[in-house]
This record gives structure tokens, sequence and C-alpha cells, in this order.
């Protein structure tokens, strides 16, 4: 994922984005991962509006109080980060890096410290929000019901050196029943490719 948003060099070959290759970071992506990055001394207004310079984004007070209340924070935009929940800090994060208006979000992983129900709830707003905001997001996942949930197209990677194994288009229509027996054969193929036996799980 380092390499992919710019922060690392790759050995040998290279990734482009539209054609242009990728040296370093860039404000098309922004990258969202398991650690979190919102400042603790900052309100959740203020950590929305910290990537807002300039004068092109208009109102920069309206537009962070606009994506506090698409991730469900509305009357949280005084708050601190410890005073919000696990679930809040992630939508805080989220809001913070679509108010700059990415192309590109890159997750890794962002919703694995969640409890399964929490987890369950994000992955639900994140895709309420990419009807809206129609972003490209590349995400890392070990949970293949994550992937096969939020994906239109699943590659499984290998174990170190890393190589593509397989390619999986998911081709269900949102929102997605998990338990249809299409999606459960999908289910089955990628965890064949993971070397698991899906009866098993």
């Amino acid at each position: 994922m380092n390499i992919v948003a710019g922060f690392d060099r790759p050995d040998r070959g290279a990734v482009s984005v539209d054609g242009i290759v990728q040296t370093r970071p860039s404000s098309r992506g922004i990258l969202i991962t398991q650690a979190g990055s919102v400042f603790p001394w900052l309100t959740v207004q203020q950590n929305l509006m910290f990537g807002l310079n300039g004068q092109a984004h208009g109102d920069k007070k309206q537009l962070a109080d606009h994506y506090a209340e698409m991730v469900g924070l509305k009357g949280f935009e005084a708050r601190y980060p410890h005073e919000l929940s696990g679930g809040m800090l992630k939508r805080a994060e989220l809001a913070r890096a679509l108010v700059v208006k990415p192309e590109i979000l890159y997750m890794d992983e962002p919703f694995s410290a969640l409890d399964a129900l929490l987890h369950l709830r994000m992955r639900n707003e994140l895709l309420r929000i990419l009807e809206q905001e129609r972003h490209t997001v590349l995400l890392i996942t070990h949970d293949v019901e994550e992937a096969i949930h939020v994906a239109n197209r699943v590659i499984v990677l290998s174990a170190r050196p890393t190589t593509i194994k397989a390619t999986f288009d998911v081709p269900f229509p949102h929102p997605r029943k998990l338990s249809s027996a299409p999606v459960q054969e999908l289910r089955a193929a990628i965890l064949r490719e993971l070397g698991v036996d899906s009866y098993s799980t």
C-alpha cells in the first residue's frame, strides 16, 4: 500500500495512476491506516479543516460540518478525539479524508480494530458515502466477507514476495445479500485461492 500510495519506492517496476508514475504521495490520494491519524489536540471540526489549505475550498467550517454530518458526527464537531468512541474516531478519520475530495482512498484495514457489529456498520457507512461521493477505493483486508461486501473486484495476493494469485470480479449490485448462493460460491472460490477449505469456516 505504501508503494501504491507513493510513500515507498519499488525495487523494480512502477506504479502509475492515469498514466502518471507515482514517485511520491499526491493530494489526489489519501491513506487511511489501522492506527488512525486524527490529531488528539484538535476538535473534530478542526481535524476536518486541517487539510483545507488555500482559498479554493470556500467556507472551511461549513465544509467540515457538512462532512461531519455525512458520517454521522453532527453535534460532535466541538468534541476532542478522547471524547469519542472507537467508531466515532473512524468516522472522523473518514470524514477528514473525504473533505479534501481525493480521487483515491487508500484504506489499509481501517476497521480491523472494531468489534464485529461496529465493523459491519462502518462497512455499510462507507458504501453509503461512496454512493454519494464516487471515490475510487483501494482497500486491504484479510476478511473475505468484507471484500465481497464492498468491492467490485477482489485481488488475492500471495505470501512474500507478493504476487497476484487471482482476480475475481464481484458483479452483484448493492445492497448485497451475503448469504445468497452466488455470493457464497464466490466466497468459496476466494478461500480456495487462499488455501482454506470454505466448509471449515
